[in-house]
């Protein structure tokens, strides 16, 4: 278990679900395993916007907190495919109503940064 991690179980649940899942691309990157077994680079594509370096340390941390499962293939060059574990699963719930809940936001957003026009 991860030291943040450990920290968290001894303040409460939330905190757990947060060092687990807080990232800037951890929850993305669950929702798009969510579709199934994905390669580092076609999880790039569906990321644009996280840098190398960072999703690969979320990868690990989620790894590593048992959310998902890599698997290496003994080929030339290496392929790595990424997976949801049984727990990585149990998150589908979540993650559905959390992009519901931000599309909502967003066309709540949008709608209030559109002009009033007036005739």
């Amino acid at each position: 278990m991860r030291l943040p991690v450990s920290r968290a179980v001894e303040v409460c649940p939330v905190e757990v679900a947060v060092s687990v899942l807080g990232g800037a691309w951890k929850l993305t990157l669950v929702k798009h395993l969510l579709g199934g077994v994905k390669r580092f680079n076609e999880l790039g594509r569906l990321v644009p916007l996280a840098n190398r370096k960072t999703m690969t340390r979320q990868l690990r941390e989620l790894e590593e907190d048992g959310i998902i499962g890599r698997t290496v293939y003994p080929e030339v060059p290496p392929r790595v495919e990424y997976a949801l574990t049984e727990l990585g699963f149990s998150l589908a719930p979540i993650v559905s109503m959390m992009d519901s809940w931000g599309a909502e936001y967003q066309h709540r957003a949008q709608a209030r940064r559109s002009p009033i026009t007036s005739d």
